[in-house]
């Protein structure tokens, strides 16, 4: 006979002859261990399937909240559009698109001049520019310029958030609340059969369970409810207060006075805190010519009142609407929305708009005329 403990051979008999082990008594131990193993075995597997259940909806989570408030900042973005036609070229509606703000501003090197008014040495660029503004909303920044001494142009699409984006991230915030109220019921189940169970092993793997779940349920609710007070903040109508206007000579001021057109992508605000130098038109006789030359100020990508160049491609109208835009080549990139298209005489000829999806040196400017027509009733 072959002794477990000592590995002693010996005739059979009760005991081992060398290190005293009694053969039935370690029998019976092996057989409790078994059975022993056997059950935390089996809770082992039920628990890792709950626990399986737990880390799928907790992706689910993830992906929901991690979803809104990417969109959200896929809202911080601001647009670029156009008007009239030498050799009129049709512009596809679903190629028009505008370009959005991404990333908030950031401080930008202090202008030359102290005020608004116009400095001795300034070119006529420079006085364009010291009459442009930057625009900072609670979804992102664009720009606009002074078209007489109290009014400031810009695209209506920098004041007013987009319908059909907000209508997108109310459904994303709440899928990502029906996840949460989800997981909360699992974990108040998980708690209740807790209770229920005796103490041991098994018991105990539940409860670290439930813990771990809960800890990470708590970290994604503080998010949630800044998606919420986002939302809350979007879903309402923007107010004159709610947008900033940071001057050329780094003032920040908040609009007195705000109108939106229905038939353009154009808003007017208007500020009363001083009489500013504006953009003045150009004379009625001074028509455009393709390969003038033509200028856009704006804050792209939070780089308050930067100045691009490039030339007069032509006019183009959009299929959709029929609406006429100027397309040039100078760079217009997210922030410029609002901001000036000027010539070399420093006389303002559109409103930046819109660029050509997928495309590079293609953009559109609203014809200043429109602005004019748009809002006759205020501006004269």
């Amino acid at each position: 006979m072959h002794c477990p403990k000592c590995e002693h051979e010996q005739e059979n008999g009760p005991e081992c002859a060398a290190c005293g082990l009694i053969f039935a008594k370690y029998r019976e131990a092996q057989e409790r261990r078994k059975k022993e193993e056997l059950k935390v075995d089996n809770v082992a597997k039920t628990e890792k399937a709950a626990s399986g259940l737990s880390v799928f909806q907790v992706v689910l989570l993830v992906i929901a909240v991690a979803a809104g408030s990417y969109y959200f900042a896929g809202f911080r973005q601001h647009a670029v559009q156009s008007q009239k036609a030498a050799e009129p070229g049709p512009i596809a509606a679903e190629e028009a698109v505008p370009v959005q703000q991404k990333v908030k501003p950031v401080a930008a090197p202090a202008p030359h001049t102290t005020s608004q008014t116009a400095m001795p040495g300034q070119n006529a660029i420079e006085r364009a520019r010291n009459s442009t503004v930057s625009i900072e909303t609670p979804w992102g920044t664009g720009s606009g310029f002074f078209v007489n001494k109290n009014y400031i142009v810009t695209n209506r699409h920098v004041v007013r958030f987009d319908e059909k984006k907000l209508a997108d991230f109310k459904q994303k915030v709440e899928t990502t609340r029906r996840l949460i109220e989800l997981e909360q019921q699992k974990i108040e189940e998980m708690k209740q059969t807790l209770q229920r169970m005796d103490q041991g092993p098994a018991r105990s793997q539940l409860a670290i369970i439930i813990a771990s779940r809960e800890e990470e349920l708590n970290k994604f609710l503080p998010r949630y409810q800044q998606e919420i007070d986002k939302l809350n903040q979007l879903d309402r109508k923007v107010q004159p207060e709610d947008i900033k206007i940071v001057l050329a000579d780094g003032s920040e001021h908040v609009a007195n006075y705000l109108l939106v057109s229905e038939a353009s992508d154009l808003a007017l605000m208007s500020l009363f805190s001083g009489e500013f130098t504006y953009i003045e038109r150009p004379p009625e006789n001074r028509e455009m010519h393709q390969g003038d030359k033509v200028y856009t100020i704006g804050s792209p990508v939070g780089l308050r009142f930067t100045v691009t160049a490039g030339v007069f491609s032509g006019y183009r109208q959009q299929k959709a609407d029929g609406q006429v835009y100027l397309q040039t080549d100078a760079a217009i990139n997210p922030g410029n929305s609002g901001g000036p298209l000027i010539d070399e005489q420093g006389f303002v000829r559109g409103v930046n708009t819109m660029v050509l999806r997928d495309t590079e040196g293609i953009g559109f400017a609203i014809p200043i005329e429109k602005v004019f027509e748009e809002f006759r009733t205020t501006l004269f």
